[in-house]
């Protein structure tokens, strides 16, 4: 992977790592249950042990996302949440902690919104960058420019149906880390995690030229597929598990989920 700038989010990687642990990259949506109650709940997730917060602004059609997911996302719009709501609390995040903040979100919106207004805005705000599950590096050459232009991560996504051509492209455009999709489908819970995913981080460290860092998603919830996936990959990404716990529960069970799944990201000596 390349990188003009020095990466936050791959620094946060890092120095899980030095500590004996794998990354935690905790996913919540912007604007539920309210605006204010979705930046204080992505605040407590930072505190409650997550390296890398990766903040989801409501889309109309959210293709990837499960069903609870999904309705946290149309509760957001119904709420009222636009997207200039996306800057505000990413400023307000970033102010109250020192965690890097992606933004994922769909392409449509960034289009609509201007690449590079995008990009600064983000910037401004204090965002470490974007995860873009719905563009691939050779269709995004204004966002790798943009990106280049600011220092902002580019997270591309790898799947295990991604060619060898593919993979070459995603290593080479993506900085932070890849985001590998543990199995192919829309995120949420599964009893047991695809063991492509495996395969799929294996392919690409054979295939990288560079300091790979593999975060894999969709599909973890427990603390113990937390440690199953860290026996291979560099990272574990939840969502649904987390947005569950705040949707039944509120802040407190959101601080209880995300601790106990932080205490999975422990190394073994």
């Amino acid at each position: 992977m390349t990188a003009t700038t020095p990466s936050r989010v791959a620094a946060a990687i890092d120095a899980a790592h030095a500590e004996g642990r794998g990354a935690f990259v905790g996913y919540l949506p912007l604007g539920f249950p309210d605006l204010q109650t979705s930046i204080d709940a992505a605040v407590l997730l930072a505190e409650s042990g997550a390296d890398v917060l990766e903040l989801g602004p409501p889309y109309s059609d959210p293709v990837m996302d499960g069903t609870v997911i999904q309705e946290a996302t149309v509760a957001a719009l119904a709420g009222g949440f636009r997207l200039r709501d996306t800057f505000t609390a990413v400023r307000e995040i970033t102010a109250r902690v020192d965690v890097p903040v992606l933004v994922m979100t769909y392409w449509n919106p960034v289009m609509q919104y201007g690449v590079d207004r995008y990009a600064d805005d983000l910037l401004a705000a204090g965002g470490a960058g974007l995860i873009t599950p719905d563009v691939t590096p050779d269709s995004a050459s204004d966002w790798i420019a943009a990106s280049e232009r600011t220092g902002l991560d580019r997270v591309f996504l790898a799947a295990p149906t991604s060619t060898d051509e593919r993979l070459d492209l995603i290593l080479e455009a993506s900085t932070g880390f890849v985001y590998t999709v543990s199995t192919m489908g829309i995120t949420g819970e599964r009893a047991e995690l695809d063991a492509a995913a495996r395969g799929l981080v294996d392919r690409m460290r054979a295939r990288s030229t560079g300091t790979l860092r593999a975060c894999v998603g969709i599909g973890i919830s427990t603390p113990d597929q937390v440690t199953g996936v860290l026996e291979y990959a560099d990272g574990a990404i939840v969502g649904t598990a987390l947005v569950r716990a705040l949707r039944d529960g509120g802040l407190e069970s959101l601080a209880e989920t995300a601790r106990a799944l932080s205490a999975g990201t422990r190394l073994p000596a």
